[in-house]
């Protein structure tokens, strides 16, 4: 059984999940919100890297999915996006995890069955999969998403024995 931490990045809202990889499938272990306020860019980055780090120490985590940038309608926005993914990457790789990306497209593919999927299809294939009662916060059911996306894609590389291989813009690097 595998711990996998998933995050949705946002300068303002980061969302994380974790889930329990069993092999027969995920079990929920844990959603959530890291919101950081009206500060500074620096202070919010130092508080989404001290909440992802907080998530990691308290649900113990081994591997982490998430979410690649992509080009928004606004470059400002996008930057700041960047950081705040960067932020994450480093407090799970200061924690020893495996850190892999997906992009959207992927993450929709994997839980709803198309990539053009909108975030109510998501949610609901999140609760049905992790058979949830209760609506999580949309953040929060996008990284949750982004946990289950990457459940699949391990279970996909176990029977090619490519579990080490690490997952980058949809390539293997062996």
């Amino acid at each position: 059984m595998t711990l996998i931490l998933g995050i949705d990045p946002g300068s303002r809202i980061t969302g994380y999940g974790v889930v329990r990889d069993t092999g027969r499938g995920c079990e929920y272990v844990a959603s959530g919100c890291i919101r950081t306020g009206d500060g500074s860019l620096a202070e919010r980055l130092q508080v989404v890297f001290r909440g992802v780090s907080e998530v990691i120490r308290q649900h113990g985590p081994v591997t982490m999915g998430i979410e690649q940038v992509f080009m928004a309608k606004n470059a400002d926005s996008a930057l700041k996006l960047g950081q705040a993914r960067g932020a994450a990457i480093v407090a799970s790789i200061e924690a020893g995890l495996d850190v892999n990306e997906y992009t959207a497209s992927q993450v929709k593919q994997a839980i709803a069955g198309t990539g053009g999927a909108d975030k109510q299809q998501v949610m609901m294939m999140v609760m049905h999969l992790l058979k949830l009662v209760q609506k999580p916060q949309i953040d929060a059911s996008d990284a949750l998403a982004i946990a289950l996306c990457h459940a699949h894609h391990r279970q996909s590389l176990i029977p090619h024995n490519l579990l080490g291989a690490k997952r980058r813009s949809g390539r293997l690097r062996l």
